[in-house]
């Protein structure tokens, strides 16, 4: 099979021809059909995030395939995937979940060791180090894709396929990121800060819980973006005081602001936007430091929380959503998977609107 993986830290991904994984017990093989770009493929092709103060994490690997947001075929499949063995789900729950050949599905990446405190409590994702395709695990930046079990596959309904593929984490991460607030009352106002792939796919999810938040970004066009979803409001956040600025647009602060930019300076929107009591959810991973005055903490009473993708569960959650046409599409790009290195340059520049696919 064909893949495109990393060599050494920013340089182009190779291609590389590598026997075509044959499943075993529970595993999947898929044929992938499309796979979504995401700021964290950029992180791991530049090998490192930033911590700030010169500080990196290393996160350099060299011969892993990229790719995390995978939709695909069923093209094969272990001895033991077709459903008739029983599987944890949580932490007492039995179920019987097999996949045949044929089967259309998005992918949940975000697979743990399943034996440990974590993953006993349903919340795989925050497994470390965990098994997740793309990040750990060969991921869909490549023909073909293997899945440990069928619970991981999830039907798309009737979305167009580039777009299913972005559930996967754009859709997801998103949808995490909101369940964490709650429901707002009335006078509740919601920032979301960054108005790219992941922000839209917010955007998209809070119009159908019937929230209109106000969107923060720093460039023209992706402020156009969220408006042409039906956002009401929006704030250019390269404002000289961004907090100040949507604290007035918010009627006196926010009564919560997800970050999905994850900077020094959009860390720095969310908290200064605001109200006493309000609630900063960081998800994105741009990088640098928080520096936050103690005595402010307990003062305003405001809680920093992170969101890290999404939970299992929250996946089935979603995805019903997306098979009852209840969340709105985000504007796509797609491209051939052979241009999977000019993708990673292209949303590192900046140059994207909404979530490039790349299609194989």
């Amino acid at each position: 099979m064909i893949a495109y993986q990393t060599a050494a830290p920013g340089a182009p991904l190779q291609r590389v021809d590598v026997p075509t994984p044959q499943p075993q017990g529970t595993e999947v093989l898929l044929r992938t059909v499309a796979c979504g770009v995401c700021h964290s493929d950029v992180h791991l092709h530049d090998g490192a995030f930033d911590l700030g103060g010169g500080k990196r994490l290393d996160v350099a690997r060299q011969g892993l395939t990229l790719g995390h947001e995978i939709f695909g075929e069923v093209v094969a499949l272990g001895v033991d995937a077709d459903g008739e063995g029983d599987i944890k789900v949580g932490v007492k729950i039995g179920a019987k979940i097999g996949a045949k050949i044929g089967d259309r599905r998005v992918v949940y990446p975000w697979i743990g060791c399943g034996d440990c405190a974590v993953c006993a409590r349903g919340d795989e994702h925050l497994c470390t180090p965990g098994a997740a395709l793309g990040i750990v695990q060969d991921g869909g930046f490549a023909d073909h894709v293997l899945v440990p079990h069928p619970r991981y596959l999830f039907d798309k309904g009737d979305v167009p396929d580039p777009l299913a593929a972005t559930y996967a984490c754009s859709g997801l991460t998103a949808y995490s990121a909101l369940n964490k607030l709650g429901r707002p009352g009335p006078g509740d106002e919601l920032v979301i800060i960054g108005g790219g792939g992941v922000g839209m796919m917010a955007v998209q999810i809070a119009l159908a819980k019937g929230i209109d938040p106000i969107v923060a970004d720093i460039d023209p066009a992706r402020l156009e973006g969220v408006k042409n979803l039906g956002v009401s409001r929006v704030f250019d956040s390269s404002d000289p005081q961004p907090g100040k600025g949507l604290r007035k647009l918010s009627g006196g602060g926010a009564w919560a602001a997800i970050d999905f930019v994850g900077s020094e300076a959009s860390v720095d929107c969310g908290l200064g936007c605001l109200r006493k009591g309000g609630t900063l959810v960081i998800v994105g991973l741009y990088g640098g430091a928080l520096n936050v005055p103690i005595p402010f903490i307990p003062m305003n009473a405001r809680i920093i929380r992170g969101s890290y993708v999404g939970s299992l569960s929250e996946m089935a959650e979603l995805m019903a959503l997306v098979r009852r046409g209840s969340i709105a599409p985000i504007p796509l790009q797609q491209r051939p998977l052979s241009e999977a290195t000019n993708a990673l340059t292209d949303l590192k520049a900046g140059r994207i609107t909404g979530r490039q696919v790349l299609m194989v």
